[in-house]
């Protein structure tokens, strides 16, 4: 079975603070929904080198068993109260992606 992915990329960060908040409450959503996190960059110390459109603003890369349990992760309750905590003052490139099996 093929894994499912969480990527988000985040182009514009204005409210550092607020996303804070909002990691506090999506981690134990995430963790709860069978997700690992694989990147954190650059916050957690990683590298990134951007190429053409690329940007070296954060970005997230969450790996679940299957694409089924990144949607309903997605979907679920837990997650849904945590984005609700999203602040206006980010922008984010999310997309849930199936891997190659």
């Amino acid at each position: 079975m093929a894994k499912g992915y969480w990527v988000s990329v985040y182009p514009a960060i204005s409210d550092l603070e607020s996303l804070t908040v909002y990691d506090k409450l999506a981690a134990p959503a995430v963790q709860a929904g069978g997700g690992r996190n694989l990147a954190l960059l650059p916050s957690r110390g990683g590298r990134v080198v951007a190429h053409e459109a690329g940007i070296t603003q954060r970005v997230v890369l969450i790996e679940f068993d299957s694409f089924e349990q990144a949607v309903a992760a997605y979907e679920s309750e837990a997650y849904q109260k945590a984005l609700v905590a999203f602040p206006d003052g980010v922008e984010r490139d999310f997309r849930i992606i199936e891997g190659i099996d």
